[in-house]
């Protein structure tokens, strides 16, 4: 257990890296679309490259296809690229503008509301996890904690719709955990789902890109930076751990575990290496020090309790 919130805290920290990466880059681009179908493409061709040195990965391949072509594994729990997608469009759209720190709050919001959900309907591959006293203060505290931190910066001039955008991808992530672990479980490869997940992100994106170019043309030059182009390379590995990680932890520990490293390192890049004009104020710093509260509650006595399994149904592939 130990080992699982240590690792979910270091994925975390990987997304709000992510995020800072990928909104960047699509400041440089002056083009989020083309920006996040670089870095799920990125992704995918990285994870391509692996893949036939793997086994396992090949193998689970062959067993999500499987357990498609028999209906025992829902169609739409292989699509949870599609969140990817939109999570990394929305870094985009906002990180750049609002800085990495409220980002990352509006998406931490998302995640606490989609993680109790999908926990109480048993979508994850740890099946149903009831609400317990201290989930619920834990996760009224996380809550309580982003409308502090973003109290201070919606009295200015940060615009309400690049965080309601990063919210909704919050949502979308804890999604994406709990039906790519789904998937991961049924491939036995964390290698596996991951694929699925950027195959499908990748083409959605491409698909939007297209689109918006053909309207607004392509970007005039590419940034020569190296870093910029690292998105993909992170997504692969967070992507992947939390893949393995949410059948021990369920989608709302995972997610509040994540929330931690997230928020540590968003306000520290936003302390350390700022993009947006306005400064870290005391309550983005009080908000993210709640949160981390907020975790520790939510994790009281989590091992000890016991969860139920998932429909029947649903897990005939597990």
């Amino acid at each position: 257990m130990w080992i699982a919130l240590v690792l979910a805290l270091l994925f975390g920290a990987g997304t709000a890296l992510q995020s800072r990466v990928n909104g960047q880059l699509a400041v440089a681009l002056d083009d989020p679309f083309v920006a996040a179908a670089f870095s799920f493409g990125s992704g995918l061709v990285i994870l391509l490259l692996v893949l036939p040195m793997w086994k396992p990965g090949r193998a689970g391949l062959a067993k999500v296809v499987g357990e498609l072509r028999g209906r025992t594994l829902p169609w739409w729990m292989v699509l949870g690229g599609l969140a990817g997608a939109w999570f990394v469009t929305t870094q985009g759209l906002s990180a750049g503008v609002i800085g990495v720190a409220l980002f990352t709050i509006a998406i931490v919001a998302g995640q606490t509301v989609g993680g109790i959900v999908f926990d109480l309907i048993g979508l994850g591959p740890g099946g149903r996890r009831p609400l317990s006293a201290t989930r619920v203060v834990g996760a009224v505290l996380a809550l309580a904690a982003i409308g502090w931190a973003v109290s201070a910066q919606l009295a200015g001039d940060a615009p309400i719709l690049l965080m309601v955008l990063p919210f909704t991808a919050g949502v979308g992530a804890s999604w994406q955990q709990a039906v790519n672990g789904r998937v991961k479980a049924v491939a036995e490869s964390a290698l596996t789902a991951t694929v699925f997940n950027f195959a499908v992100g990748t083409t959605a994106l491409v698909v939007v890109m297209l689109v918006h170019a053909a309207s607004a043309g392509w970007p005039s030059a590419l940034p020569t930076e190296p870093w910029l182009y690292a998105g993909g390379a992170l997504g692969c590995i967070f992507i992947a751990g939390q893949a393995m990680l949410v059948r021990r932890l369920g989608v709302l520990l995972l997610a509040l575990c994540g929330v931690a490293g997230q928020l540590v390192a968003a306000l520290a890049l936003d302390l350390l290496l700022p993009t947006a004009d306005r400064p870290v104020g005391i309550a983005t710093i009080g908000g993210t020090v709640l949160a981390l509260i907020a975790v520790g509650v939510a994790s009281i006595r989590w091992g000890r309790r016991k969860h139920a399994l998932p429909p029947a149904e649903v897990t005939a592939a597990s």
